[in-house]
Order: structure tokens, then C-alpha cells, then sequence
């Protein structure tokens, strides 16, 4: 029974090679005849440009990965953050010795950064290079408005007046249908909408003294950043509001003295036509006596 089990076995295995034989020949015979456009043409990934190679880390960088998992081990009831720190005032006291290392690493590696960019470069098209020169402008332009979001909380600028949807929607949000935030808002926004108008009209009462809540709040920080001499940081209109009057008083005095000298201009001029009147006199005055 076992050479006979064998044998079957092995003729079903030479009839599965024979079907799969016939299936590849025919696939072959079909995709000889079909037209290239159905044929899914596959791309060849040398030609494309790779992703940019990455900027190498700075010696105090290499520094940090050296040394946190070590600081970890020894501390694992520690934060992370203050492990970080901890590493920070090793740096700091390492002596120039010993920081040789980890900058040497970093200067080798930013040689071979540099040729790996240029290599990288050459490999665009100039398509690649104007979208690339947009996502830096666009990446530069999101950093600055995060900086100076940052710098506005620092200093201690007003937030903006909420709108009389997005008090109804602080107030009522833990209450929502629904489990997620997005859900939440959705069904929010449906209440609000099928509310009715005299419903409303609390939460628009609301959301008016809040603007009069910012204007007063933005009225002192505006004078305040001018005492610290950031006027950079002041609204165009409020400056606008500002040279204004300024500009109307420059108007006035330039006014005032204007009719100062046409007084004095008029002045001077009826002392000349008097005293020529005078000198007329005596002289005809003399030619009588004479």
C-alpha cells in the first residue's frame, strides 16, 4: 500500500505542474496578444529620485544617544525629560577632550551628508526642484506663525472673542451624543442649528460682552506693548487710529503758523507803505519851506 500511496501522490504532484505549466503558457499566449495598455507596466525604482538624506545630528546629539538608555537603566523611576537634563549638565562639564569625539563624528558625517545632498540634487527634475522650494517656503512660513503664536502667549496677549456657537459648544460639549470629539461637534452643531431664535439669543448676549471683554483686554496690552517698545506687535488699525489725530494736529499747527506769516508778511508790508507815507510828507513838507 505504501508504494502505491507514494506513486499517487507523486502523479497528482506531476498533474498540479502540468496545470500550473498550462495556466503560465496561456497567461503568456493572452498578454501576447492583449494591447500594452492593459498591461500593468512595472516601474522601474532606480529611476526615481530616493527621499533626501537626512541632516546628521551634532556632537552633543550623538552624546544623548550614547548616554540615555545607560541613565535609563540606572534610573527608571526618572522622566525622560529629567534624564535629558541630567545629560545636559554632563555635557556641560565634559572637558574639550572629551566632547573630540562626538563632534569629530559629526563633522565626518556632515562631509558625507553634503555629498549625499548634492548627489541627491542632481537627480531632480526641475518640477521636483520648484516643489521642493515650495514645501521649504511653506515648512519656513509655518514655523514663523508657530513662533510667533508662541510669543504672543508669552507676552501675554488676549484671546479673541468666541463666537455665540462656540460658547454653546463649551457648555454643552461633555453632555454631547456620541464618543468621539468629531461626532460630538457634529451633533452640537445639528442642536444649534434647530434651535430656536430667542434660544439663541443668550449665547449672542454672551458672545457681545466678550467682545467688549477683548477690546478693553487688547486696549491695555496694545499700550503696554508700546511702553516696552514692541509697537511691531500692535494692530494696523489701532496705529491708524493713532496717526490720525497725530496727522490732524501737524494740519493745525501747520495751519496757524501759515497765518502767522501772512500776518507778519501783511504787517511788514503796511509799516513799509507807512513809512514810505511819512518820508512823502517831509519831503514835500521841505520843498514848501523852501
Amino acid at each position: 500500500m505504501a508504494p502505491f500511496s507514494l506513486m499517487s501522490s507523486s502523479v497528482s504532484m506531476l498533474a498540479r505542474s502540468f496545470n500550473v505549466f498550462s495556466y503560465t503558457s496561456s497567461l503568456a499566449r493572452c498578454t501576447g496578444v492583449l494591447p500594452a495598455v492593459y498591461i500593468r507596466q512595472v516601474k522601474c525604482l532606480t529611476s526615481q529620485a530616493s527621499s533626501p538624506p537626512k541632516r546628521p545630528l551634532n556632537g552633543y546629539m550623538r552624546y544623548v544617544l550614547q548616554e540615555q538608555p545607560v541613565m535609563t537603566r540606572q534610573n527608571p523611576d526618572i522622566k525622560s525629560v529629567d534624564i535629558i537634563r541630567k545629560i545636559a549638565q554632563q555635557w556641560r562639564s565634559l572637558s574639550p577632550e572629551q566632547k573630540k569625539p562626538f563632534e569629530e563624528a559629526s563633522l565626518r558625517a556632515m562631509e558625507q551628508f553634503k555629498v549625499d545632498f548634492e548627489h541627491y540634487q542632481a537627480q531632480l527634475t526641475p518640477a521636483q526642484v520648484q516643489q521642493q522650494a515650495l514645501d521649504k517656503r511653506q515648512k519656513m512660513a509655518k514655523r514663523k506663525a508657530i513662533r510667533k503664536k508662541r510669543e504672543l502667549t508669552n507676552l501675554g496677549k488676549p484671546k479673541r472673542p468666541r463666537s455665540p456657537f462656540n460658547i454653546f459648544m463649551s457648555e454643552h460639549f461633555e453632555e454631547a451624543r456620541g464618543t468621539t470629539t468629531q461626532i460630538k461637534m457634529k451633533s452640537l452643531l445639528e442642536d444649534w442649528k434647530n434651535m430656536l431664535s430667542h434660544q439663541k439669543q443668550v449665547y449672542t448676549q454672551l458672545a457681545e460682552d466678550d467682545k467688549i471683554r477683548y477690546k478693553n483686554e487688547m486696549k491695555s496690552w496694545e499700550e503696554h506693548m508700546v511702553e516696552i517698545g514692541r509697537e511691531d506687535l500692535i494692530r494696523d488699525k489701532t496705529l491708524s487710529a493713532k496717526k490720525k489725530p497725530a496727522a490732524k494736529t501737524q494740519a493745525v499747527t501747520k495751519k496757524t503758523k501759515k497765518a502767522k506769516a501772512v500776518k507778519k508778511a501783511t504787517a511788514t508790508t503796511k509799516s513799509k507803505t507807512t513809512r514810505k507815507k511819512s518820508i512823502s510828507t517831509k519831503t514835500l513838507r521841505s520843498t514848501k519851506k523852501t
